[in-house]
């Protein structure tokens, strides 16, 4: 099942990646084309850089396919260091991914903690559509690093034609 997504990022696989709009650029800094663990999912992680001043104000990733274990923990991740918060470049990086998304999934889904209201935000922004709120389960890593309960969002990047 994830050997068509496979094929297609390994396109991608090349170290001078970049993703950029008017504002920020995202730089590849890693990927992973093998996981080590069953659970974990082929993936690529971005510095995100201001363009105006080249700082880089936080990191991204985007994890390709879905299990139950990632269910939890998203196909996109993204911080943004305290002093460059505020200025939207979480929801612009996301948007980004998005863009390598629809390459190889029909949606994507993005997580976070029910008290992290930037983040709710954010997601809200770009057209995360929140299907629940659940329990982390007991054993998972999150779990386990004191996340109990994910708000779920799930944002549509392809719509399948007929014959699709």
């Amino acid at each position: 099942m994830l050997k068509p997504i496979i094929d297609k990022i390994k396109t991608w696989w090349n170290p001078s990646l970049v993703l950029e709009n008017e504002q920020i650029r995202l730089l590849l800094i890693h990927h992973i084309t093998r996981p080590n663990e069953a659970h974990w999912l082929p993936s690529m992680v971005f510095d995100i850089e201001e363009k105006r001043t080249g700082k880089v104000v936080g990191r991204c990733d985007i994890r390709f396919g879905m299990n139950p274990y990632m269910k939890y923990m998203g196909n996109i991740g993204y911080t943004i260091y305290p002093p460059y918060r505020g200025h939207y470049y979480a929801s612009q990086a996301t948007s980004l991914l998005l863009t390598l998304a629809k390459e190889s999934m029909d949606e994507v889904i993005i997580t976070c903690n029910p008290d992290n209201i930037p983040s709710i935000k954010t997601i809200e922004r770009i057209g995360g559509e929140l299907i629940g709120v659940e329990d982390v389960p007991i054993g998972h890593e999150l779990h386990d690093q004191g996340e109990s309960i994910k708000c779920i969002y799930r944002i549509k990047v392809k719509e399948r034609g007929f014959y699709d």
